[in-house]
Formats: structure tokens, sequence, C-alpha cells
């Protein structure tokens, strides 16, 4: 069975001293900050409010990621919660795009090794393989007669 691309519910849990479902109550985007108290020691409180930014996930080596445009950070995202608040610089609750069928893009992936499974939202300006936009359409020049 090919390893599923790892998504914020799957990678953020529990330290093995607590239940394996001790955060089970804990929205996707919220399980970094769990964590990431764990892992520092300290204590950590996301922010109340939002930001007017929009962020776009995208798969980077079989696993859903955005990263912070304030910062530059980046952090484990899932579709089941599209949001995303930095636990670097603090930066405000952002909505994160996400494709129309996240599983389709998930399975068009698996045939690939997990180290390779990349991927990047057609719309994002931060794809690689994004098409130029094309070219506007010249205006007509007033002084030839058609």
């Amino acid at each position: 069975m090919p390893i599923a691309v790892v998504r914020a519910e799957t990678f953020y849990t529990p330290p093995p001293r607590e239940p394996a479902d001790a955060w089970s109550g804990v929205p996707a985007a919220e399980l970094v900050w769990r964590w990431m108290e764990y892992r520092t020691g300290r204590r950590l409180i996301p922010p109340e409010g939002t930001v007017d930014d929009t962020y776009w996930a995208r798969i980077n080596q079989n696993r859903w990621l955005t990263d912070c445009s304030s910062c530059g950070s980046a952090q484990i995202i899932s579709p089941t919660d599209p949001r995303y608040a930095c636990t670097e610089c603090g930066w405000g609750w952002c909505a994160i795009v996400f494709p129309a069928d996240p599983a389709a893009v998930e399975a068009s992936l698996l045939a690939l090794k997990p180290g390779m499974r990349n991927w990047w939202h057609d719309d994002d300006p931060a794809n690689p393989n994004r098409p130029p936009d094309p070219e506007p359409e010249p205006e007509p020049d007033p002084t030839e007669q058609g």
C-alpha cells in the first residue's frame, strides 16, 4: 500500500506520553501550535485575528505545505482546515487555497516515490510550472481604416 500524502493531522501528533487521540478535538490548523508547544517547551498562543492574506497550498516531497508571506517559515497544513497562522512570527490567521479535489491530487501522485511527490496549484503565482499569462490583445489603431 502506498504511503499517503502527509497532512497536519497525521504529522502533528501528541507526544508519546499522551494517548494517541489526546488532540483529536483540535482543528487541523491548530495542531501545529500544540506540537510546537511540546517541542519548544513553552506556551504558544495562536493569534486571535485574521489577516487579509491568502496562501496557496502545495505538495512538497509528500507533504501539504504553505509558506508564511511575512517571515518565510513553512508548515504542514490540511485541506480539512484551510487556515494558517505562523508559529514563528505570529502572523494572523490566513485562508489557504486548496485544489477543488485534494484527494484526486493526492491520488495522482501515488505512483511516485514519496520524496518525488510535488504539486503546485495552477493559479499559484509562485508555481514554477505556471504557464505565462496570455499577451493582451493589441489596441486597434484609430488611424487605420478597416
